[in-house]
């Protein structure tokens, strides 16, 4: 015999309509009180019929999740893995799922988006990026749908909900202490230029140089893709120049260990040749030779925050925008050396 929401209730010593509420995560039940249910539902083997619940309440209780384009390899970074275990704990804290989109091409990823929104199928829609013009976030912006950006946007700020970093200050906090550790030709390894990500850590690494006093070298800021391969070619290029960096910043972990590799096939010694900075601070930072310093940009809160901000608008579509600014931390490890005298560590 199939087990109802009277049998919860009876266990669990609440109402049956406490059971419901609890089902539906209304907020004016006690976190207790949850607990309890939610135990009773475990220890009977209670599931709730969620499709008939939302079909009632007009809510799929389901979350959408736009991954950039797979064309690219993005999914091969471990930002994106990292990033998803922190939305699904927060959905799950929630009781409510998610539907991964993508596509080869950003005309897929549009079109998919567009499927998402009229066909119902999600209450609200979590970007893992931010580039300029994009198209996705301007459709979704004028549909008026329950949207979050993980990044700042790069228009629109104060009116789009977002979650970031200060990516601006941390390109200059990294710049900075290559500054004091004697470094004065620092060069900048930065994923695709239309991220706004990598606008804003280069704009923080060129104001970092300019209060030092030191002129920026064009040839010096390199883009490539978010991957192994984009940092090999950086290194290529760098390399071959006739005043070749004695430091690297580079955007993001994944492409540092391409950074790592060409330069071990060059023979150039990390860190005795080449300091190396990194972001990020994913669990290659740790495991690469040397081991890199990075920026621990606690990747799971951002995903965590993005679902609870998303939520907010979903069940407060009036209210105004909201910015997170998840704290980040210089993570030393032994991938930069002082030249020159710098300060010790």
């Amino acid at each position: 015999m199939a087990v109802t929401i009277k049998d919860v209730a009876k266990l669990a010593n609440v109402a049956p309509s406490t059971v419901s509420r609890v089902i539906a995560n209304n907020p004016r039940i006690s976190e207790k009180t949850k607990r309890k249910v939610r135990k009773a539902m475990s220890e009977l083997g209670y599931h709730p019929n969620f499709i008939a619940r939302s079909l009632a309440s007009k809510s799929s209780d389901v979350l959408g999740i736009i991954m950039p384009k797979s064309g690219d390899g993005s999914f091969l970074n471990p930002f994106f893995p990292t990033v998803m275990k922190g939305l699904s704990q927060a959905a799950h804290d929630d009781r409510l799922g998610l539907q991964i989109t993508t596509g080869i091409t950003e005309e897929e990823i549009y079109g998919e988006v567009e499927k998402m929104v009229h066909g119902g199928r999600v209450d609200g829609l979590i970007l893992l990026y931010s580039k300029v013009g994009d198209k996705v976030l301007n459709y979704l912006r004028k549909a008026n749908f329950p949207f979050v950006v993980i990044g700042k946007p790069y228009q629109y700020e104060s009116s789009i909900t977002h979650v970031d970093n200060d990516n601006f200050q941390a390109g200059k906090d990294v710049a900075q202490y290559l500054l004091d550790c004697g470094h004065t030709d620092i060069a900048f390894i930065g994923g695709n230029a239309d991220l706004v990500v990598t606008i804003e850590r280069v704009k923080g690494y060129e104001a970092a140089l300019k209060e030092a006093g030191i002129p920026m070298r064009k040839e010096y800021a390199i883009h490539e893709d978010f991957m192994l391969e984009g940092g090999k070619e950086a290194v290529k290029r760098l390399m071959n120049l006739e005043n070749s960096p004695t430091a690297l910043i580079v955007a993001d972990d994944f492409m540092s260990l391409g950074v790592l590799n060409m330069l071990d096939e060059l023979g150039i010694d990390v860190p005795g040749d080449i300091s190396v900075f990194s972001f990020n601070n994913v669990l290659l930072a740790q495991l690469s030779k040397p081991p890199l310093s990075s920026v621990d940009i606690n990747i799971e809160s951002l995903g965590y925050q993005a679902v609870k901000l998303l939520l907010t608008r979903i069940k407060e579509p009036d209210s105004p925008a909201m910015r997170m600014i998840v704290p980040y931390q210089l993570v030393l490890r032994s991938s930069v050396a002082e030249i020159n005298g710098g300060r010790n560590q």
